[in-house]
């Protein structure tokens, strides 16, 4: 009988492990995938789109890069062209029907680009404001969060806490890049509202940089444009990173890591 269950128990510890190298097989595998999109082809530098909402490719969207030209994403919200020779910063023009028109930048750094995925919006209505969050491969899990005084919190645990039914979590994410997304439909403009970051894959070590060194940036749609742009700086220490409020409908800056238990 012992033995039954000393083999039952072999068993079963087989199938565990098994299944963790396997998981761990598939997670090497995307991790594989994903930094072969960023790696030059053939000569070739790539820049991905994404949806804000769907985290899902943007197709036949169309892409002018100052000083390079103009291409249409693939059924892979990509655009491949020649790297450019010069290290620089490009400025390109994001467009497509549904989506909101907007200007951003990559840089070029020896021949590779820093950062090359990018979350676009879809349109929204006049007076709503769109927050993004999107980062690299690591930290696996950085959530987004609103907090409006004396009123709601809104975030992974709460995804529509609003008591006025304005703003909700359109999308949660945790296996990396994101974007992590909040729409409110209507800013107060007599309240005060607070836009921060937590890095839940490093919650128990205050002093990690890995949030500093995500590449983590919060995009703000709003007024049919991109509004704001904020991206966090990578040589502090901590796992929270307060973005910026909104005080009686103005935009504050924060941008402050700090070190929360």
């Amino acid at each position: 009988m012992k033995y039954n269950k000393l083999i039952t128990w072999i068993l079963c510890l087989m199938m565990v492990t098994s299944t963790a190298m396997v998981s761990a097989q598939i997670d090497k595998m995307k991790d594989v995938m994903e930094d072969e999109t960023t790696l030059e082809e053939d000569g070739l530098t790539t820049l991905r789109f994404f949806n804000a909402l769907t985290g899902e490719p943007v197709d036949e969207a169309i892409i002018n890069i100052d000083e390079i030209g103009t291409f249409t994403t693939d059924g892979l919200g990509r655009v491949k062209f020649e790297t450019p020779q010069k290290d620089a910063v490009y400025v390109f023009k994001f467009s497509k029907t549904g989506y909101i028109t907007a200007n951003y930048s990559f840089e070029m750094i020896v021949g590779s680009v820093f950062y090359n995925r990018f979350t676009v919006s879809p349109v929204i209505d006049l007076g709503s404001i769109r927050i993004v969050l999107e980062w690299d491969r690591r930290p696996d899990d950085l959530d987004l969060h609103l907090q409006k005084t004396n009123s709601y919190h809104v975030s992974y645990r709460d995804q529509v806490a609003s008591n006025d039914g304005m703003v909700r979590l359109d999308r949660d994410a945790m296996k990396g890049y994101g974007p992590e997304t909040i729409t409110i439909k209507n800013v107060d403009d007599n309240a005060e509202y607070l836009c921060y970051v937590r890095d839940l894959s490093n919650s128990k070590d205050p002093n990690s940089k890995a949030l500093s060194k995500s590449k983590a940036r919060i995009l703000v749609y709003g007024e049919g444009k991109l509004l704001h742009i904020y991206e966090i700086d990578e040589v502090q220490k901590g796992n929270s990173w307060d973005v910026f409020r909104i005080v009686k409908g103005q935009f504050v800056t924060e941008n402050e890591v700090k070190k929360v238990r």
